[in-house]
């Protein structure tokens, strides 16, 4: 295979490559929209194996919480503020109503069907994919040239498209950016879009392949730039990085799964449920989704309790590598940060 993009073990390798490049050799430093930044135009990746879609970097405290809530919002097809802006209230600032997200509420335009048609776009390929599996079609685009009709649109999308191609028993995806806030947006980013293929290779019966990100106005704005040098110098100074292998999302995954597990994220969100780890195993989810809901539990005792710690029993209960993120998180966590790397 002729690879036309460098490649990673993980995203973080390609996360701090990009970051650096962007800050030690931007090609532009540009002001859009009052944001000064960095720039560099025309990057591109590739990750081999990307379930390996989480960075363990303790100066970036990457939030697995938000993650898996994020996906799991694109997965539904959602553009509501109620469930996203729970896990990261920022994001109401992007919204025109208050109510819900424009432009980058990107499981919106993936999930539910476009205007005069049934099925959905996402559907749409897959059932494509099915019947041709060698097609080059398979492409669900995002932005819209509408989203330019209004000049001060405070929530146009970045992600371009997604395109997905069956090769030889795998399912390949590769994402074009507009545009990649480096040290923000990144990692999300990937986090989701790898989700969503791996989401639909199981739906589709095939192995899961390559992943390459491509991105048009890669930056950092300068306003992250000393959190962004933190992150570089822990990378360079280390001998050593933590050793965590992603697991893989169950082939029984389907939209019932995705609605079930929302149904008790809602109910952690809203607090009108708390569960120990205990009697999250008895919800009848695999341990894949089981690990996503001991994660809401954890941000459920974060934001609603008034204990200084979360409980020990759902921090066990978590695989190492998401203890290992939330202990560097959150104060409240802080027990987990004793878990050594594997």
């Amino acid at each position: 295979m002729m690879l036309t993009a460098p490649t990673y073990l993980s995203v973080e390798g390609a996360y701090v490559d990009l970051l650096r490049l962007a800050c030690e050799s931007p090609e532009h430093r540009i002001e859009a929209r009052g944001n000064a930044a960095r720039e560099v135009i025309g990057v591109a990746f590739q990750l081999p194996n990307p379930r390996q879609r989480l960075p363990y970097i303790a100066a970036r405290k990457a939030n697995p919480v938000f993650h898996f809530a994020e996906a799991l919002w694109y997965l539904a097809g959602r553009r509501d503020l109620a469930m996203i802006g729970y896990y990261t209230p920022s994001m109401r600032s992007s919204s025109p109503d208050g109510v819900n997200l424009g432009g980058s509420a990107y499981g919106h335009a993936l999930f539910n069907p476009a205007a005069g048609d049934t099925v959905s776009p996402f559907d749409r390929v897959l059932e494509l994919l099915r019947t041709e599996a060698d097609s080059k079609r398979g492409y669900l685009p995002v932005f819209s040239a509408t989203e330019l009709t209004s000049a001060d649109n405070p929530d146009m999308a970045c992600l371009a498209g997604l395109h997905l191609l069956v090769r030889e028993g795998h399912l390949h995806m590769v994402c074009n950016m507009r545009a990649n806030d480096l040290d923000c947006g990144l990692l999300s980013d990937v986090f989701s879009f790898t989700m969503i293929q791996e989401y639909a290779a199981v739906q589709l019966g095939l192995r899961l392949g390559h992943y390459t990100h491509t991105i048009g106005s890669a930056h950092v704005n300068e306003c992250n730039v000393e959190r962004v040098k933190r992150v570089l110098n822990e990378a360079e100074l280390r001998r050593t990085r933590p050793q965590f292998p992603f697991p893989v999302m169950p082939q029984a995954t389907g939209p019932d799964t995705i609605r079930r597990v929302l149904e008790h994220e809602e109910l952690l969100r809203t607090n009108t449920a708390r569960y120990s780890a205990d009697e999250i195993r008895r919800l009848g989810f695999e341990v894949y989704w089981q690990q996503v809901l001991l994660l809401f539990e954890v941000y459920r005792q974060i934001q609603h309790d008034e204990a200084d710690t979360v409980s020990r029993d759902v921090l066990d209960a978590l695989l190492p590598n998401l203890r290992w993120l939330v202990g560097r998180k959150w104060a409240s966590c802080a027990a987990a940060a004793e878990v050594s790397a594997r």
